[in-house]
Formats: C-alpha cells, sequence, structure tokens
C-alpha cells in the first residue's frame, strides 16, 4: 500500500515554491540550480526532490499556481455581484494587491515560461485567457458599445499593461505601494489623467 503523505507535506511545498520563485526571480531560471535550492530552503537535496520531481517541475508549479490564484479573484470577485464599474473597480485593486503580494511569482510567470514544454505553456495560457476574457467583459459591462466596435479587448490588454508591468518599476520599499497605487491605474484607465486624484 502507497505510504500517504506526511503531515504539512503541502506546506513545505509551498515554501519551496516560495523560495524557488524569489531564486528564478533574481537569478533567472536557466541561472538557478537545484542545489541553491534546497540551500534556500535549507533542506538536503535528496529532501527536495521529495517535494518536486525535478527543476523543470518548480517552474510549473510556480507559474501554475499563480495563473490558478489570479483566476481564483476572478472568481471572488464575480461572486460579489458588484455593479459594473464597481465590479472592474474591485478586479483592478485585487490584481494589482496580489501582483504586490506575489511579485517573485509574477516575474517568473513573464520572463521563464518561455522554458516550459508546449503542454505546459498551452495549459497555463488557457487558464490566463479566462483571466483576460473576464476582465473583457468586465470591460464590455461599463461600455457595451466598446463591445460592439470590438475595441472591449485591446483596452483590456492596455489595462493590463499597465497592470501586469508594475514590478519592473515600482520598488517594492518604496513610498509608493500597490495598494496606493491601484485606485490611480483604476481612475486613469476609467477618467484618463485628469481623473486621478493626487491623494
Amino acid at each position: 500500500m502507497a505510504r500517504g503523505r506526511a503531515p504539512g507535506f503541502d506546506a513545505t511545498r509551498e515554501a519551496i515554491l516560495v523560495q524557488a520563485a524569489r531564486l528564478f526571480a533574481n537569478q533567472g531560471y536557466p541561472g538557478t540550480s537545484m542545489n541553491q535550492v534546497a540551500e534556500a530552503c535549507e533542506v538536503s537535496k535528496p529532501t527536495l526532490y521529495h517535494y518536486v520531481r525535478d527543476k523543470h517541475e518548480l517552474l510549473v508549479q510556480i507559474c501554475e499556481s499563480h495563473v490558478e490564484d489570479l483566476a481564483a479573484l476572478v472568481e471572488e470577485v464575480r461572486e460579489q455581484d458588484l455593479a459594473p464599474q464597481a465590479h472592474l473597480r474591485a478586479l483592478i485593486a485585487r490584481f494589482m494587491q496580489a501582483y504586490g503580494e506575489a511579485q517573485n511569482q509574477h516575474r517568473v510567470l513573464t520572463e521563464d515560461t518561455k522554458f516550459l514544454n508546449p503542454e505546459d505553456q498551452e495549459r497555463l495560457l488557457a487558464i490566463e485567457r479566462g483571466v483576460v476574457a473576464a476582465f473583457a467583459d468586465a470591460v464590455a459591462a461599463v461600455r457595451p458599445e466598446l463591445q460592439a466596435a470590438k475595441l472591449h479587448k485591446p483596452l483590456t490588454m492596455l489595462l493590463f499593461g499597465m497592470i501586469n508591468w508594475t514590478f519592473t518599476w515600482l520598488k517594492p520599499d518604496g513610498e509608493l505601494t500597490y495598494e496606493a497605487l491601484a485606485p490611480m491605474v483604476a481612475d486613469l484607465f476609467f477618467g484618463g489623467l485628469g481623473a486621478v486624484q493626487a491623494s
């Protein structure tokens, strides 16, 4: 009979993914070894392999967990049954918060998925497409005429352009936080530069 997982297995695996994401984000996926991951996690290499098969599986799990978390956020906001503009603002705020809390995972997702095999890339892309579609539907709910003009998806990608690449310039220890930036992104998207509140 197969031996069951030890108590705390999932928590330990999650901690390993967090450390691996930090190393991949700072050093790049190719520049990080399993020895370095084991050292960062303060476990032996054989112990590390008890939780993950290889470095590729680490990358898959980091990316998959991140996009699944984002998809879950979409569902959480949808369940609030908000008015269209409040719904889109809530999506923006929740995604900004999520990116602020998972900057390493987001960097890995945006920079290292090219190292995944095609099957894993396609599975992740399918989840990402669902997330983008939910945002596009939210944009269309605010401005239905944009959907008729087939502009809701391009505008959604412009919105993601503001959200997705914030990690490339926003300093984690700077004066401006992801939480403070979120309403500015929403104001800018809805009303242009004149709508952004200095407070």
